[in-house]
């Protein structure tokens, strides 16, 4: 795991928890933005860090960046942020570790399959030979992803794809592959979760609206920690906010994070 700073002389805390299957400076214009308020601590998983570790599980993870924060004096959170395989960090996160966190954006965070283990090892195997794929041939990489939607602004396409699939040749091998898909579908939580102070947003777009609720993301998040607020993202895909807006996504977090207890409870 490797951890990125930024906005150190910030006294307010932002912890950022990324995606499966990206790079640390696809994050870097969201952290950056959110600097200009807070001191943001950008974790890369293993597997992820371009330090050839292998990602293991979400529960490792969640246990080594709550024993990171400790290790740097913080013992209490402003904000915390997930996306994806980072929400369900967060999910974690919130429920397993005695770090209070004030407020949390679970952004289309993924929940525990409630589906027999056969049927879930199935659906892993199936994963890890489309993302196997999808990583490492460019074609299937922009049938997937549109270089015209998912290129950052002020990048040249062919150079951003091409520099995405050199760091998943490099980096992002087999077996992390395999144990982010199924660490990430399957990872434990306590039963039943306890309750806990943090006021919660839980973020989609309207394009993955369906798969959060086929895939019972949203109900699971309702139930485990029913003060959670939905928040519809229009026009928008998974993971996009946060890696091809980064302005907007700091408007939107700074929205969140400023609102006062009143005009949460309205929303």
């Amino acid at each position: 795991m490797k951890v990125y700073e930024f906005g150190t002389d910030r006294e307010q805390i932002f912890v950022m928890f990324q995606c499966a299957a990206e790079p640390w400076w696809a994050f870097q214009a969201s952290a950056e933005a959110m600097a200009r308020d807070y001191h943001v601590y950008l974790f890369m998983t293993d597997g992820h860090d371009e330090l050839g570790t292998e990602f293991v599980s979400i529960e490792k993870t969640v246990k080594d960046a709550a024993g990171y924060l400790r290790e740097q004096d913080i013992r209490r959170v402003d904000a915390m942020y997930g996306v994806s395989m980072g929400g369900a960090i967060v999910i974690r996160f919130l429920a397993t570790e005695d770090l209070p966190v004030e407020k949390a954006v679970i952004d289309g965070g993924i929940t525990p399959y409630p589906y027999p283990k056969l049927l879930c090892r199935l659906i892993s195997v199936k994963d890890w030979i489309m993302v196997m794929l999808g990583t490492r041939f460019l074609p299937l990489m922009k049938l997937a992803y549109p270089p015209e939607r998912w290129t950052p602004e002020g990048e040249d396409p062919q150079e951003h794809y091409r520099r995405l699939r050199d760091f998943y040749r490099k980096h992002f091998s087999a077996k992390t592959i395999y144990h982010v898909f199924w660490s990430t579908d399957n990872y434990s939580m306590p039963d039943p979760v306890p309750a806990v102070g943090t006021k919660i947003e839980y973020w989609y777009g309207e394009h993955e609206k369906k798969a959060r609720e086929k895939e019972h993301d949203i109900a699971y998040v309702r139930s485990a920690y029913p003060q959670t607020v939905l928040r519809e993202f229009k026009g928008l895909e998974h993971a996009e906010l946060v890696m091809m807006y980064p302005e907007r996504f700091y408007r939107e977090v700074t929205e969140f994070l400023e609102s006062g207890n009143a005009k949460y409870a309205a929303r």
